[in-house]
């Protein structure tokens, strides 16, 4: 079949893309679904930071490539058991094999031949269903259809508004699974976010969901720092050099947990630096392969601090995306408070300029 989608051949184009157009609007041939694979009417998509910096080149993907990661849609075409035509679906950016050693740790995140098949730009079988273009990431959900392996989807209540369900692929569950799975927060522990956007506010509502007290939020946006205030954050503190004492003074000290979203090295300094003794950093930003960052070493044993990854949340989409869906039903995790806008397919190149300004929080495509 024929689908539209947003295809994107040179990495690197300068801004406004309003003017460069990064990503063009075509027509590109989709294979039907092989073995454990689904075909999926793709019903919306969020614009999120993995996908500027796949356009702006910062993390170098194999070109050209369909976008799009962030997703949710209604199954047309099953060869996959367990799933059937009709079926609501959100998308996990990592496929899990299930039989890797870390699927079999049940660190799904992690599965190497997922990551495998995202590097390459094909699906977890190794295959591209685009012609002559590759997949993002397992999804390519800029698109009105994707072809998909089975386990890159994840069943979800059809009843979802489709702008609401695509933000639980990415955002939701990186910066929620941030605060439950990888640092694993207790109530009552003190929190600091910096960075303010789909992810960061997500970890905020994380932080919230647990009973972390007291909660600071770091931003350079004035507008995002009124909202995390909104959601819960007891303290907001606009970024900068002065940041890392104010946090201290908000939290008696130093945070007990730090969450850097941003994908900086120089945040990632900062937010190791606002925590206290016995403290623990996690990194959730994507940066520049190029950077780097730097502690004190001595820290690290004689304050017993903490640095940790969270790659997807640290999640297991189908345990997860479920989950964190009922306590958005049940009024728990706010997360249509972060929906800035919706968009049109031809209006990405301007919606990337408006996510690349800071302005926005998750625009999500409706396709």
């Amino acid at each position: 079949m024929i689908v539209r989608g947003a295809v994107l051949r040179e990495m690197g184009l300068p801004k406004p893309y309003a003017e460069s157009q990064p990503l063009r609007i075509e027509e590109v041939e989709l294979a039907p679904p092989g073995p454990g694979e689904l075909l999926v009417r793709i019903r919306a998509a969020g614009l999120c930071h993995s996908d500027l910096s796949v356009i702006d080149g910062s993390r170098p993907r194999v070109m050209p490539m369909l976008l799009g990661h962030e997703a949710t849609g209604e199954v047309v075409q099953s060869e996959a058991p367990g799933f059937t035509a009709g079926d609501a679906v959100a998308f996990a950016f990592v496929p899990a094999c299930g039989e890797c050693g870390p699927c079999a740790e049940g660190r799904a995140a992690l599965c190497e031949p997922g990551a495998a098949a995202n590097t390459a730009g094909t699906l977890l079988s190794g295959v591209r269903r685009l012609d002559g273009v590759h997949h993002h990431l397992g999804v390519s959900g800029f698109a009105d259809h994707a072809v998909v392996s089975a386990r890159s989807a994840v069943k979800i209540d059809s009843t979802l508004p489709p702008e609401i369900a695509a933000l639980f692929g990415c955002a939701v569950m990186t910066g929620v699974g941030a605060v439950v799975n990888t640092a694993q927060v207790r109530a009552g522990r003190s929190a600091a976010v910096f960075g303010l956007g789909g992810v960061g506010l997500s970890a905020l509502l994380g932080a919230v969901l647990v009973g972390a007290h007291p909660i600071v939020a770091v931003d350079v946006v004035p507008e995002k720092l009124e909202l995390a205030r909104s959601l819960g954050a007891t303290h907001t503190v606009p970024a900068g050099s002065d940041a890392v004492e104010a946090i201290r003074d908000a939290t008696a000290g130093g945070a007990d947990y730090a969450f850097e979203t941003v994908g900086s090295g120089k945040v990632l300094e900062q937010a190791y630096a606002a925590t206290r003794r016995g403290g623990t950093t996690v990194t959730v930003g994507l940066p520049h392969p190029s950077q780097s960052f730097s502690v004190p070493a001595v820290s690290l044993v004689a304050e017993e601090r903490t640095v940790k990854g969270s790659y997807l949340g640290s999640a297991i989409p189908s345990r997860d995306i479920p989950r964190y869906i009922a306590l958005y039903q049940a009024g728990r995790l706010p997360v249509d408070r972060l929906l800035t806008a919706t968009v049109g397919l031809d209006n990405l190149n301007e919606a990337f300029d408006t996510l690349a300004a800071g302005t926005s929080i998750r625009q999500v495509l409706v396709l």
